[in-house]
């Protein structure tokens, strides 16, 4: 199995909790230089809040007494942080209440029950950050910047992003049928994905030919750090002359683990993150460790995000890597989670700072630009085919298209992928059916959609058509080449 790029419609596991795409500070934290981060939930402000509290308990009160019919004090607790979160208008803030708080934990340590997708709130609709590679939304299909409109027929309209997960999780086994809007898609797309549970390996690890190493990174987790450093040794003692980390829809993680890992590569003394406070001082964290003798390249997507992009913009900055793939999602933000303050097991995550490259450059909405630019085929992106309906001659649609777009990536080239059923069409689908033992009706029926999707499968997972990581290794070979030469 090419582990963390395999892309099947086999799914296992069911949606992560809350928006969980962070730099997130776990613990106690400070920021050397930027001031003590408070303790209590209801620090000073201006002298105003003893005010502000003792309304909040009014309005309860008021509510509790008064409202027509019996209240559950503990939803009205629970609603009145929600809100206070929504109005700060960013969607990396959030409110956890027990249940959704300890899955949130369960997810920085490294494991974790869901589809495997990294979501937040923008402008009231659930947006997927990033698919976690190698994850069952992955594998069927889900992209960055996907909006999901419902689960098995229940609307997430006007519900809060937590509320919105809850209904996507489920009981082992159970499907989740999610329905997608998609930039571009002219209909809304489904997604039929099994619910299961899931230990999160974070790093996967191999040599190429010509001693290139490769190494994925799925996710900062705490454990992510000595999981690295162990692959990366083992790959070194095996002669390993130039390195491939890709970190493609990667959605972040915790910050100290993100800056042990860049110490590996960036020189001591050199920068490897800024951190500003909300009073705009800066606090910089430059590298204890050294550099690498062989060449280094980063491949990068647009769900590259977070802690992600800290890592591929100090290794860009201060390590000389070049960066290979697409611009990075651009998420610049630094969030805090609060639970011990809470005291009843739930948790704030607040965004306590901005953070910067090396360089002092803030990629918030921006993201990083590669080096080299590298595109996937687009038979990569291909959604999934109503398989409750049947396409035929002179039909016209976003399935028609998405049919194309397959038959030319299977080798079977229609001719044309703007979503009308031709006789160019119908004359490539036979041949496709012919070939894979399907009466050659000129039909796309569901066998032979089943039949498309399941050999799609199979030429995605295969590394050979990989386009980013080809070019990552072509460019690791090269600067091997031009060392090798130079001595």
């Amino acid at each position: 199995m090419f582990k963390g790029r395999t892309v099947t419609l086999l799914v296992l596991v069911a949606m992560v909790v809350s928006s969980l795409l962070t730099v997130t500070l776990t613990g106690q934290w400070s920021l050397a230089g930027s001031g003590q981060l408070s303790s209590g939930l209801f620090a000073d402000i201006g002298g105003q809040s003893k005010s502000d509290i003792k309304k909040i308990e009014t309005a309860l009160d008021l509510v509790s007494k008064n409202y027509v019919e019996k209240v559950d004090r503990n939803k009205l607790v629970d609603g009145a942080i929600n809100g206070m979160m929504n109005a700060l208008e960013d969607p990396f803030s959030s409110y956890m209440a027990g249940a959704t708080a300890q899955q949130f934990s369960e997810q920085i340590e490294g494991s974790f029950t869901g589809i495997g997708a990294e979501v937040s709130m923008e402008n009231g609709s659930v947006v997927v950050i990033s698919p976690i590679k190698g994850s069952p939304a992955e594998k069927a299909g889900i992209k960055p910047k996907d909006i999901l409109l419902s689960v098995n027929g229940e609307s997430f309209e006007g519900l809060t992003l937590n509320e919105a997960v809850s209904k996507i999780r489920g009981p082992k086994g159970t499907e989740a049928k999610i329905k997608v809007k998609r930039d571009g898609a002219v209909e809304a797309l489904e997604f039929t994905i099994v619910r299961d549970d899931i230990a999160l390996e974070t790093i996967h690890a191999r040599m190429e030919q010509d001693h290139v190493g490769i190494i994925e990174i799925t996710e900062f987790s705490m454990n992510t750090a000595n999981r690295f450093k162990k692959e990366l040794e083992a790959l070194e003692k095996q002669g390993m002359k130039g390195l491939v980390i890709d970190v493609r829809n990667n959605p972040g993680g915790v910050l100290p683990i993100v800056i042990e890992m860049a110490e590996q590569f960036v020189p001591k003394g050199k920068g490897i993150v800024q951190v500003e406070d909300k009073n705009g001082r800066r606090d910089a964290t430059l590298s204890d460790g050294s550099s690498k003798p062989y060449p280094i390249v980063v491949i990068t997507n647009k769900g590259s995000a977070s802690a992600s992009e800290i890592l591929a913009g100090a290794l860009q900055e201060s390590a000389g890597a070049k960066l290979v793939g697409e611009p990075t999602y651009g998420k610049g933000t630094v969030q805090s989670s609060y639970s011990q303050e809470m005291g009843d097991g739930s948790m704030l995550k607040i965004t306590i700072a901005k953070w910067l490259t090396p360089n002092g450059e803030w990629i918030h909405k921006k993201g990083i630009e590669p080096d080299i630019a590298v595109s996937q085929p687009a038979y990569f992106s291909v959604a999934p085919i109503n398989k409750e309906k049947n396409f035929k001659y002179d039909m016209l649609g976003e399935d028609v298209k998405n049919a194309q777009l397959m038959l030319k990536g299977l080798g079977f080239d229609p001719g044309r992928e703007d979503g009308y059923f031709d006789k160019n069409t119908e004359r490539a689908l036979k041949k496709f059916q012919s070939s894979h033992g399907i009466e050659a009706s000129g039909m796309l029926d569901a066998k032979t959609i089943e039949k498309m999707e399941s050999s799609l499968i199979e030429l995605i997972r295969d590394p050979k058509n990989d386009a980013q990581l080809n070019r990552a290794m072509e460019e690791v070979r090269k600067e091997i080449t031009a060392a090798a030469s130079n001595k």
